[in-house]
This record gives structure tokens, C-alpha cells and sequence, in this order.
């Protein structure tokens, strides 16, 4: 299916394709997951939190292999915004769903020079949303350096915009993009104080908020103000109060940090413990935190051929490495669940002793990653099976579950299923 998100009329295609039934658009419930954490879980998978479009939400079959990445983020963010409109209880009506954007975007229209001509022509509204959301990704600083951090993010802090459209659907308040500029701030001193943790900043930490200042749509004061306070620090007081009680701003706050404090592989003691001071100050459980450490780890394993960054093989390998040791420790805190579960699975022990020696056929496969995520779907920080493209990871624990729990591998231990 051709879409054209460069040129005008590409919202009204969209629809079209979704009227047509080319393109399903549909979200289906996990029970295992809340509301927030279901959305804090696609938009970590789709990669807008990072402002990098790395899957679409629901146009899985659009042809996006001449889109730009800037045109990919332009529809994963009308996508994002579709996800919250319907998740919150919207109706999947082109015409209200647009005019309930509108309505949200206020007088952040696209001014351009033809703005006084439109004052004479009257607009519809797909083109409207169209102008606002070609605004939305303009960013401000033109940052040329070839860096990964450069290359592959566009606008970083788009994912701001879909927050805060969660909040107006929320408290049906008209003023909530009015909030943007506190909530990038408060953002911007998250990475300030990750960058500190170590007592150093290094370049590549620098390059993380040059491109998230860059993003962010602020006044020249209000960067001023964040520059200055990258040079000179910040402390954990200077985080407003208010994000305690924001679930998805505090969440994303803490992707940015664990981003940060992970840009060079990894983290020295001081950083971690800054990681676990800013996780007491914002009220997130510790439980959470493996899981949205491995969270980043995953985007960047899985993303490494989008971005330069990631080209460098020894450097993939450490990623890797210190991911697959996280998940040996949080399965390791649960061996005795785990070897319950495995207990009564006899038929997914008997198919993964056989994928140590022989591959599986594509059957066998399938048997495998359903069985395997039913079992680990009882186990803590493994949320990230139960969304769409989560399975990827399933080979992985295929890997680590025998030597987490080797004696559930020996003939002796668990009978084979009989034929």
C-alpha cells in the first residue's frame, strides 16, 4: 500500500486505507497489563519515546521503504495519537479523532508566511493536522556531527505531544499543550543530572542533550536556562513535584536517564547508584527498574541497524552481553517459579533440549515461543513478551533457561513427553 506522508493528503489516504480495511486498526487488551503500563509498552516498542521510528503501530503493511525517517515519525506520531484517541475510549472516527486533535493543538498551528492567506481559505481539517504535525518535528539546532544520537533522532521529544494529548483525553482540559514547556524542562534537567552522575560529562552525553534541547520547542530564554544549567549542574530538587504523580512522565524520565547514563555501554557504581536515587525521588518501584534498564538495552540491540552508533561490533557485543546477564539475573530470581512452570510444560522442555542439538521445524517453533511465553508471562520485568514483536526475544531465553535450570535438561529430571 503507497502512502505519501510528504505531500498533502496523506491523513485522509491513511483513513481511507483504514475504511477499506487494508489497514486493521485495533488494540487488544493484556490483563496482565495496565492501562499506563500497556502504553508506556507500545511506545517503547515503536520507538517514539527516543523520537527514532523503528515499527509502526497499526500500518504494519504501508510501504514505507521510500519514506524518510522524519516522514516515519510524522505518521508513528498521528499513529501514537490514534492509540491514546481510541485506547481512551474514542470512537475510530476519522472526523472526531481529528477534531479532538485540533481542539488539543490549540493555536500551535502551522505559522507559515501563507498564515494571512488562510484567513481567506477555508482549510479542511486533515490539512490542518497535517501542517501542525509537519511543526511538531521541526527542530531548532541544526546538529551536523555523525553520531548516532545525531543521525537517527529527529524530534526527541515528539513523544512530549502524546503525553500531554493522554492528559487532555484524561481531564478533558483544552489547556493541556500549554504544559509542554515544563514537562521539556524538566526532561532536560533528568539527562543534566545523568550526565553528572559520574562526576564527568562526556562527549557523547553532551551530543544526548544537544539533540534534546534541539528538540525541544522552547523560548530562547527557556534554553538559555537549560544550557546554563548543563555547564554549572543540577540537583534532584530541581525536578518539579508535580512529576510524582504524572505515571508516564516519570516513566519517560527515567528512559531518558538510563539512556544517558547507558550511552557509553555501561554504568560505573556512581551512576548506578544516581539511577536508583532518581528512581526513590520520582516514586518508581525497584522491581521496575531491571526492567526498564533492559527495556533500553533491547531498543538498542534491536534497533542497531538503524543507527551508526551501534555499527561497531565489539561495542554491540558488550550491549548484548550485559542484556542477556540482566535477564539471567532476574530469571535467577526466580528459579524455584521457574522450574514449577517448567515442571508442567514437559512437552516445551522436551522441544528445547532438542534446539540445543538440531534445529526445531517452523511447528515446533511456534510451539515453542506460545509455551515459553505462557510460562514466563508469571515472572516479574517480562512484559515485554506480551506485546506485538516481544517473541523476538523468546530465542534468547531458550539460551539462558538451561543454564539457569540445568538439571530440568537431564533425562532424569523431567520425563520426555511420550509420543
Amino acid at each position: 500500500m503507497i502512502l505519501s506522508p510528504g505531500s498533502s493528503g496523506w491523513i485522509s489516504k491513511y483513513f481511507d486505507f483504514v475504511e477499506k480495511g487494508d489497514l486493521w486498526v485495533s488494540i487488544r487488551n493484556y490483563e496482565e497489563l495496565s492501562t499506563l503500563k500497556h502504553y508506556h509498552l507500545t511506545f517503547s516498542r515503536c520507538g517514539i519515546n527516543f523520537g527514532l521510528p523503528t515499527r509502526a503501530i497499526f500500518g504494519h503493511r504501508l510501504d514505507t521503504g521510500h519514506w524518510t525517517r522524519q516522514e516515519k515519525l510524522k505518521v508513528l506520531l498521528m499513529e501514537a495519537h490514534l492509540f491514546v484517541h481510541l485506547k481512551s475510549g474514542g470512537e475510530l472516527d476519522k472526523d472526531e479523532f481529528i477534531e479532538s486533535l485540533l481542539v488539543f493543538y490549540g493555536d500551535h498551528n502551522a505559522r507559515t508566511h501563507k498564515k494571512l492567506l488562510s484567513l481567506f481559505i477555508k482549510e479542511k481539517n486533515e490539512s490542518k493536522l497535517e501542517k501542525i504535525l509537519d511543526k511538531r518535528l521541526d527542530i531548532k539546532l541544526n546538529l551536523f556531527e555523525n553520531k548516532w544520537w545525531v543521525n537517527s533522532l529527529n524530534n526527541a521529544f515528539v513523544y512530549l505531544d502524546v503525553i500531554l494529548y493522554h492528559d487532555f483525553l484524561s481531564n478533558e482540559s483544552e489547556n493541556a499543550i500549554a504544559k509542554y514547556s515544563s514537562f521539556a524542562q524538566n526532561a532536560l534537567t533528568a539527562i543534566t543530572l545523568s550526565s553528572y552522575a559520574d562526576g564527568k560529562i562526556t562527549q557523547k552525553e553532551r551530543d544526548i542533550f544537544n539533540v534534546f534541547l534541539a528538540s525541544a520547542n522552547l523560548t530562547d530564554e527557556q534554553r538559555d536556562i537549560a544550557e546554563k544549567k548543563f555547564e554549572n549542574g543540577a540537583t534532584l530538587d530541581d525536578l518539579d513535584d508535580f512529576i510524582h504523580d504524572h505515571w508516564l512522565l516519570k516513566r519517560f524520565l527515567l528512559d531518558i536517564s538510563i539512556l544517558t547514563v547507558f550511552s557509553n555501554f555501561e554504568a560505573d557504581e556512581s551512576e548506578r547508584k544516581f539511577i536508583d536515587q532518581l528512581r526513590k525521588h520520582i516514586d518508581i518501584p525497584e522491581k521496575e527498574l531491571d526492567e526498564t534498564i533492559m527495556f533500553i538495552q533491547n531498543f538498542i540491540i534491536t534497533n542497531q541497524a538503524e543507527s551508526e552508533f551501534l555499527n561497531d561490533a565489539p561495542s554491540y557485543e558488550r550491549v548484548y552481553g550485559n542484556f542477556l546477564n540482566r535477564w539471567k539475573k532476574v530469571l535467577t530470581r526466580n528459579k524455584e517459579k521457574l522450574a514449577i512452570e517448567l515442571g508442567e510444560s514437559k512437552e516445551l522442555v522436551a522441544l528445547m533440549k532438542k534446539s540445543m542439538v538440531e534445529d526445531l521445524t517452523p511447528e515446533e517453533r511456534v510451539k515453542v515461543r506460545a509455551q515459553l511465553k505462557d510460562v514466563l508471562k508469571s515472572m516479574p520485568a517480562v512484559a515485554i513478551f506480551l506485546i506485538p514483536g516481544g517473541s523476538l526475544l523468546l530465542p534468547m531465553m531458550v539460551k539462558i533457561i538451561p543454564d539457569i535450570l540445568p538439571s530440568a535438561f537431564k533425562d532424569n529430571e523431567i520425563e520426555e513427553p511420550e509420543d
